[in-house]
């Protein structure tokens, strides 16, 4: 099935949270604070396979600067389709005119990250302190 892309903030709540299950991320067992999230977003891409919401990718911003990527998921049946890649490449394009375009990743994510263009910051170490039991 052909995957079409959208750029949203409003998404239905359940759609979001099977999203995030799907690939086990924790986000999804606080479905009002992430629905919140992804509405307060700066910018959102998502990827859809006809009525399925299939993967999104969001940015927080102050849209001159620097645009954080704090989320990129594809469901599990719909990886290593290109999805991601494609994601990336629309995020990237969207914030082609900020000086500085951050993320985090885990390590066995950074080669995908490294194809899609990024760089691991030399002298630079992420640093994180959360609340929700992550």
């Amino acid at each position: 099935m052909d995957i079409s892309y959208r750029t949203e903030r409003e998404l239905d709540r359940a759609a979001l949270q099977g999203l995030f299950l799907s690939v086990n991320w924790s986000s999804g067992r606080h479905p009002e604070r992430l629905h919140q999230a992804i509405r307060n977003s700066h910018h959102v891409v998502t990827a859809w396979s006809g009525a399925r919401l299939v993967g999104l990718m969001n940015a927080l911003s102050d849209g001159t600067m620097t645009a954080y990527f704090h989320y990129l998921l594809v469901e599990p049946a719909f990886q290593s389709r290109g999805i991601g890649r494609e994601l990336v490449a629309r995020m990237i394009a969207h914030y082609r005119d900020c000086t500085r375009l951050v993320l985090i990743a885990y390590k066995e994510e950074v080669a995908f990250y490294e194809r899609c263009g990024f760089r691991v910051a030399e002298r630079a170490l992420p640093v994180q302190l959360t609340s929700l039991g992550d």
